[in-house]
């Protein structure tokens, strides 16, 4: 592993490994320097196939990529599986198999089982996390946990370990009235974690929006209390990290960073 990327500090299992890459490893050029990992975002196809190599060797695992959508889909992970399978979350229970989330700026969640024989992954941007109806990507996630519960007899998720990466930090995530709609309608816990930001008057209400704090209340909504990594806090934060993180908000041009949980 490079010394710069982020090895989660978690309870994980025995034989459950995870991390968290940074923009140091690779050989993309401005503005992707250096370790881009998505093949969508305008950077040289062979210094992304390069980079990815890369991971794979660090990993000791074959990270399989997922083309996210900002949306609530699961996908099952197994040998066979397409790089590029559209999907924001994806669970399996194959060693070698590295269940990859590419970020810049959106929450990276982490997520095993404490007997560590599944490990999953799930792109947790607002709208994923907010879903429909309140049923976002991490309640599809854990349905998918819940139901391997159920035939091994378990309970589901109390027995759920989840870590948050990096993202978009509460003091730079601003978001318009519809965003703060989508999570307050139907939680007002949810409420107190948007603050008003300043705006013109003749312009719609701006929040700050704390999204790991929102995927927190989720997870806790759902039973999942073991839940570690970002706290909100700046050093979390990728927009305010420029020489560690790639943010999209930050430069609109960027590459992705990748968090990534396998069985060894």
């Amino acid at each position: 592993m490079h010394p710069d990327w982020l090895i989660p500090r978690w309870p994980a299992p025995q034989g459950v490994k995870a991390v968290f890459t940074t923009r140091a490893g690779g050989q993309s050029a401005a503005p992707y320097d250096s370790f881009n990992l998505g093949d969508h975002v305008g950077d040289r196809v062979q210094n992304v196939a390069v980079n990815r190599e890369k991971l794979a060797q660090a990993l000791g695992a074959k990270p399989v990529f997922l083309s996210q959508v900002h949306g609530t889909q699961v996908q099952w992970l197994d040998p066979d599986t397409a790089q590029g399978t559209p999907a924001d979350a994806c669970l399996t229970n194959q060693p070698g198999l590295a269940c990859t989330i590419m970020v810049a700026d959106c929450l990276p969640v982490l997520l095993t089982n404490v007997c560590g024989s599944h490990v999953a992954a799930a792109h947790a941007g607002w709208r994923g996390l907010a879903g429909e109806g309140g049923r976002g990507v991490l309640e599809t996630v854990l349905e998918h946990f819940e139901a391997l519960a159920g035939a091994n007899n378990r309970t589901g998720a109390s027995e759920i370990i989840a870590w948050l990466g990096p993202c978009i930090g509460p003091n730079a995530f601003e978001v318009g009235e519809d965003v703060f709609a989508a999570f307050a309608a139907l939680d007002p816990a949810a409420g107190e974690l948007f603050r008003p930001n300043s705006a013109p008057a003749c312009a719609s209400p701006k929040w700050l929006a704390d999204l790991p704090g929102l995927a927190r209340l989720r997870l806790a909504a759902l039973g999942v209390n073991r839940v570690y990594g970002n706290d909100g806090t700046s050093g979390w934060c990728t927009v305010s990290n420029p020489s560690l993180f790639f943010s999209h908000r930050r430069d609109r041009v960027s590459g992705r960073l990748a968090a990534c949980i396998w069985r060894s």
